[in-house]
């Protein structure tokens, strides 16, 4: 009898010890998207937002027989306060995905708490070269582009015309710095000018002394990269200077669905026919574009923007990945696999990644046109790059 006691004191509280430690079965996936949600910029972060909840509502908010938690945070424009909130995300809610990032400098100093916890990262916008070559990462993947990318279909577009000269304006930041090297790496004219503007909360919105040395330079086009508000700033200072038959203006990231209705209640006619490159638009005919443009528009009553599109992707990728691992966020490998195999029904159409988790995929020429509703909206008139691999995968030692 004593031993029999003696043997249920030592054997009892190991067999709790036992129970206590068994692993137990997540039921929801936690995931963090990390945008501009206040300044002037968050109107890209709403509509972001807006994609992000519109792709839940798609999967029923299950991801591999999981329940889905999503916690928007928002960077407020800042670095510092992007990291802030990815700090937050990674050690106090402990998610499993960190998405969104419209920022290049934000995703930058944000990566390597998200990476180094272990977790995976999935930009939604933001494509700096170093994400993309030296700073490559088994764990990080993008649904949208390396910053590059778009300029350089532009640039290729800019040569095939015969544009012999360019003035080149964007702000000074990572993707600024991005835009202009890739428009220079396909344009074979001369660059005649260049102005790098101040960025961030307190960006340069009064563009007037650079246009006036743009127009002073005999240029025979003017390239732009201005996002969010700094570009409904520069087209409406570009057009009351008068500049439209003089100076033909060619962009990228600056006319989208979100500046349009802008631009159309101004009146501002000049933007009607203007011409910008991008890997989506919102007639590009694929069965998941169809679905998300209908979709949006029969909720938000306008087009959504590529940011949005973007956004919509990085959620059906992440369930693409819970599918094929039947919901096990314990299986960091087959999570990784699935989320190479790009295998959902994106946006874009099918699309591959190259060995630095950038997508591989089309880029067109896209033109302001006025759809049967009297919107205005984009259409893709020609394909400038196919199957496009960004020129830092060879920096990537994945």
């Amino acid at each position: 009898m004593k031993r029999l006691h003696y043997l249920t004191r030592a054997i009892l509280p190991a067999m709790l010890f036992s129970i206590c430690t068994v692993p137990t079965i997540a039921d929801t996936v936690r995931i963090g998207f990390v945008t501009t949600l206040t300044t002037p910029a968050g109107v890209i972060g709403v509509d972001m937002k807006n994609s992000v909840e519109l792709a839940l509502e798609h999967i029923g908010n299950q991801m591999g027989g999981l329940d889905v938690e999503l916690i928007f945070e928002d960077d407020g424009f800042k670095p510092d306060i992007g990291k802030q909130k990815t700090d937050k995300l990674v050690k106090q809610d402990d998610v499993d995905f960190v998405t969104g990032y419209i920022w290049s400098h934000v995703l930058l100093a944000s990566s390597k708490s998200v990476l180094d916890a272990g977790k995976f990262l999935i930009s939604a916008n933001a494509g700096p070269s170093k994400m993309a070559g030296v700073l490559c990462h088994e764990n990080f993947f993008s649904t949208s582009w390396q910053n590059d990318q778009t300029p350089m279909a532009m640039g290729q577009y800019l040569t095939e015309q015969g544009v012999k000269s360019l003035y080149i304006m964007a702000p000074n930041y990572a993707a600024g710095k991005d835009v202009v090297a890739g428009t220079e790496s396909t344009f074979q004219g001369e660059l005649v000018g260049k102005d790098l503007t101040k960025w961030g909360a307190d960006a340069q919105l009064d563009f007037s002394a650079e246009l006036a040395k743009a127009k002073a330079s005999g240029a025979d086009g003017l390239f732009v990269f201005y996002p969010g508000k700094a570009g409904g700033a520069f087209i409406r200072q570009y057009q009351q200077a008068g500049l439209q038959d003089e100076l033909p203006l060619y962009s990228v990231f600056t006319v989208d669905s979100i500046s349009l209705p802008r631009f159309q209640e101004a009146g501002m006619l000049g933007v009607l026919g203007s011409k910008m490159t991008m890997f989506w638009s919102p007639d590009l005919d694929t069965p998941g574009n169809r679905k998300f443009v209908s979709a949006y528009l029969e909720k938000h009553g306008k087009y959504p923007s590529f940011y949005g599109a973007q956004s919509y992707d990085s959620i059906m990728l992440i369930h693409s990945a819970l599918e094929a691992v039947g919901g096990n966020l314990e299986d960091k490998d087959g999570i990784r696999a699935a989320l190479k195999a790009a295998n959902f029904d994106s946006v874009r159409g099918q699309y591959t990644y190259g060995n630095n988790h950038m997508p591989i995929q089309n880029f067109y020429l896209r033109e302001v046109v006025e759809d049967d509703a009297g919107r205005w909206t984009t259409r893709i008139v020609d394909t400038v790059f196919e199957n496009h691999q960004d020129p830092y995968a060879s920096e990537c030692k994945m």
